[in-house]
């Protein structure tokens, strides 16, 4: 059986796509994801920029990119870039956003927004006083699987959720990441961020959360967590689970979804963590009183989180610039709850309590 609509899951364009980018630091994310996807749909590359400039023009030869700068302020001065994408590392952000917006340029800011609350407020205050467009990189809400269970839960295909279950068991390779081993908070700061991120994009913001966080006896130099539990209550009564362990060496590995409602179900798995980077597409069952008892629909979904869902970020962010109105999917100012999502589990798992979102600002 088929959906009785079409699934609506792949990033919508905006009628300008030529706007010229510039990326402010080009390392492993902007080599293996930023880039394919641009060019995947024609995104218009002008520039380049890392501390390391053999890094920037090793990445520029390769990619085609025409010119590397030698210098933020080079790049800003360039009247051919329009859009900064800004890939640095969270403590460097905030100095190379406010660079950007003195320049008056909009621009793309990395996740997480920031490790500290109150930087990040500031980060968005200075877009707002710059007058100009600044979006967030949280591409998880363009990957085939959360934007396809998007489209359904509109449909209202599983009624009022109830229960919702994120599970992620894998072994991931963290000699990707080196810059990861000395932070403390990590787990749930640079990885389940997406995780609970995707679930406010699909249910909305959470009463209370509950988390616990643990090492593995084997990790070694990595410093922060690596194994989180962690519970979002609802005042409608939707618990939200996200679970995650990172040093599975043994077990089939596994990353799967589940939201139910009260008319149906939603069961899939998020491809990219099989293998990752490499991965493989998303997969999606679908059962609904809509369709009648015992059917399951599973249809097939063809794009990726990395690349595809990268698209996603930027073109909200030229449909924002067009339409002068916020990013309408992954602003900066909607992040700074997703960021009080996570900043609660951090300190629920420090004073052993369930926290309010409302607590952190």
């Amino acid at each position: 059986m088929r959906l009785p609509f079409e699934l609506d899951y792949k990033p919508h364009l905006p009628s300008k796509t030529d706007y010229g980018i510039a990326f402010v630091g080009t390392g492993g994310i902007v080599q293996y994801a930023h880039i394919p996807a641009y060019r995947k749909v024609g995104f218009h590359i002008v520039g380049c920029y890392d501390l390391k400039r053999e890094t920037a023009e090793a990445v520029a030869r390769e990619h085609d990119i025409p010119r590397v700068y030698n210098s933020v302020n080079e790049l800003l001065a360039d009247e051919a870039v329009e859009i900064v994408d800004i890939a640095v590392l969270p403590w460097a952000q905030k100095a190379v956003v406010e660079q950007v917006a003195g320049a008056r340029k909009h621009m793309l800011c990395q996740k997480p927004l920031s490790q500290d609350f109150a930087e990040a407020v500031e980060i968005v205050a200075m877009a707002d006083r710059a007058g100009v467009k600044q979006a967030i990189n949280h591409q998880m809400r363009w990957d085939a699987g959360i934007r396809a269970s998007k489209h359904l839960i509109e449909q209202g295909v599983i009624g009022q959720a109830t229960d919702v279950q994120i599970q992620v068991s894998v072994s991931t390779p963290w000699h990707m990441w080196p810059w990861l081993a000395s932070v403390s908070g990590l787990e749930v700061m640079f990885h389940s961020i997406h995780y609970l991120d995707a679930i406010r994009y699909l249910f909305g913001d959470p009463e209370w959360v509950t988390s616990r966080h643990a090492r593995y006896a084997l990790q070694g130099d990595v410093r922060g967590e690596t194994k989180t539990i962690t519970v979002l209550d609802y005042t409608n009564g939707l618990q939200a689970l996200v679970s995650v362990n990172h040093y599975n060496q043994w077990a089939e590995p596994f990353a799967t979804f589940r939201f139910i409602g009260t008319e149906g179900a939603i069961d899939g798995t998020i491809g990219l963590m099989y293998n990752y980077p490499s991965g493989r597409p998303d997969t999606i069952e679908i059962t609904s009183k809509q369709f009648g008892s015992g059917v399951k629909i599973t249809p097939t979904l063809d794009e990726m989180w990395i690349p595809d869902a990268f698209v996603g970020t930027m073109a909200s962010l030229m449909e924002a610039i067009q339409t002068d109105s916020e990013p309408k999917d992954n602003s900066t100012r909607d992040n700074l709850n997703t960021l009080r999502v996570v900043q609660a589990a951090y300190r629920s798992a420090a004073e052993n309590r369930s926290v309010r979102p409302s607590e952190i600002g």
